[in-house]
């Protein structure tokens, strides 16, 4: 029994010390302002309808991309991919090639003709195409049948678009071509960078296009590395003066500028903006100089 009321009496002693310090708990909590909630990310805020007439046909409905809501918007991944090793080679060829500083000899054939001249070029040249496989054929099935007939075959030189590097360097050096296009991608480009200096010192209209391939087209071939024209035809005259005039504008009368414009040098945007930094100080203190 005593030891019942030692401990009624301790229970009561220790609720009576705890009390006032409950008590006062309470009071510090209720005179804090109220905490605010977080407010909710941005993913989960539905978009706010805007107030107008609104036809029932057509309801607006936004999309909420939240956990187990609409799906998000597709984003590209291409910097997470691993791409080929032939990718990352070419396309670190394509940035050396920026860096690095290129000579005037190479830079010019970066420098192509413009598109509505290349046009009109190219739509020149297709008149002149050579004879591929199955016309020479039929031409010379035609001319044994004339001659095992007995009749006389009249046998012209055809006007057509001359290719080969060997024998466009021989008409140019006769001074037989009235134009020589070149390609702009030849590789190794050794072969044809010596062509515009000939070209010029022998007077001869000539032109850089894009490119290889489209060369190779018009002469029935894969690629051409130059294709030249010797002689034109009455009709096509007045248009063939027309082109030339403007071809030697923007190549033979400035073979010089293109001989002295480096070309390259161009760095990435973090080196761009460093530099820029750099000038805009250096400049900065220039001005400050000046004022003393």
């Amino acid at each position: 029994m005593r030891r019942l009321d030692a401990l009624r009496l301790s229970s009561s002693l220790d609720v009576s010390l705890t009390f006032p310090r409950l008590s006062l708990l309470t009071l510090i909590i209720s005179t804090q302002p109220p905490k605010k909630p977080a407010p909710a990310p941005a993913a989960m805020k539905p978009k706010k309808a805007e107030k107008g007439p609104s036809n029932p046909l057509y309801e607006k409905k936004p999309k909420v991309f939240g956990v187990g809501q609409a799906l998000p918007p597709r984003t590209p991944l291409n910097r997470y991919v691993k791409w080929p090793k032939y990718v990352r080679l070419q396309r670190a060829r394509r940035v050396l090639q920026k860096r690095l500083k290129v000579p005037p000899a190479i830079n010019q054939f970066n420098k192509t003709l413009d598109k509505n001249l290349a046009t009109n070029l190219f739509k020149m040249l297709m008149k002149y195409r050579p004879e591929d496989d199955a016309q020479k054929k039929e031409r010379l099935t035609a001319q044994a049948e004339a001659e095992a007939a007995g009749k006389e075959v009249e046998s012209k030189k055809p006007v057509v678009v001359k290719f080969g590097i060997n024998h466009i360097t021989y008409l140019v050096e006769q001074g037989k071509a009235q134009l020589v296009c070149i390609a702009h991608d030849v590789d190794p480009v050794e072969l044809v960078i010596w062509l515009p200096a000939l070209c010029k010192q022998m007077n001869v209209p000539y032109c850089i296009v894009k490119g290889k391939a489209r060369l190779g087209a018009v002469v029935h071939k894969k690629t051409a590395t130059a294709l030249a024209l010797t002689a034109i035809k009455n009709e096509d005259k007045m248009e063939f003066s027309k082109l030339v005039e403007a071809i030697k504008g923007s190549y033979n009368d400035r073979f010089a500028e293109a001989n002295r414009k480096w070309g390259g040098g161009i760095m990435g945007v973090k080196s761009q903006a460093k530099t820029a930094k750099k000038m805009k100080i250096i400049n900065a203190e220039l001005k400050a100089r000046e004022k003393l």
